[in-house]
């Protein structure tokens, strides 16, 4: 019974062939696509507003040198939004919910950040690895301290990214697996339950968004202390 908890998490496949890639390429498919006209209608109106939303949020802490990374960030919050969002629906699969590609998104544009402040400002950057007015004995302390706290920035990015939505997912079903199985002995509970149920998809709602949201964020954030 455990270990059906957890079939959720495992990556689909057809005939051998694994079907994640179609898990990631399916949520470009519900933009809708621009064409010419100034105006077009209601879902385009509204898909700009949250793009040039979303944008200003993450761009307002950069100065000019960091809007270059506008279209990465901006491609990257709506690209975890809409699989995140869609990974509630019932009988589908999280991608976001699988370390290594949590992991392959961080590690790259992490490793990116740091090799923009490495060749544009190569002292400050380093600088960040020892405060100013520290103590000579602390130094080699503090220096390995600051080196390790870095360098496990991808991999801090990664498992909150993959705990939080696993955890969400989990509870879900435990909640589900509860309602349905005490709807014939105790109603009552059952509907409490469900109660119960109904407010923590909510909150799985909320939280899928926040955190597509705050792992843009950290990595912008990153990109601020490199340039």
């Amino acid at each position: 019974m455990n270990l059906s908890f957890f079939d959720q998490f495992s990556s689909p496949s057809l005939l051998g062939i694994p079907l994640i890639l179609i898990a990631l390429t399916f949520p470009a498919l519900l933009l809708p696509s621009p064409d010419n006209r100034w105006v077009t209608n209601r879902l385009t109106t509204l898909q700009l507003w949250f793009i040039n939303l979303v944008t200003k949020q993450l761009m307002t802490p950069l100065n000019n040198k960091g809007h270059k990374w506008a279209l990465i960030l901006t491609s990257l919050m709506i690209f975890l939004l809409l699989i995140n969002l869609l990974g509630l629906l019932p009988y589908t699969f999280t991608p976001t919910t699988q370390l290594s590609m949590n992991l392959a998104l961080a590690f790259p544009l992490w490793l990116a950040t740091l090799l923009t402040g490495l060749r544009n400002q190569p002292s400050a950057s380093l600088g960040h690895l020892l405060p100013e007015g520290t103590p000579t004995p602390l130094i080699p302390a503090l220096i390995l301290i600051e080196t390790t706290s870095l360098l496990i920035r991808p991999l801090a990015l990664g498992v909150r990214l993959t705990a939080n939505l696993t955890a969400g997912h989990l509870l879900i079903q435990l909640i589900s697996t509860a309602t349905v199985a005490l709807f014939s002995t105790m109603p009552a509970v059952s509907l409490l339950t469900l109660l119960v149920l109904f407010l923590l998809t909510i909150l799985e709602i909320a939280v899928a968004m926040i955190q597509a949201y705050v792992f843009v964020l950290l990595l912008s954030l990153y990109l601020q202390e490199n340039i």
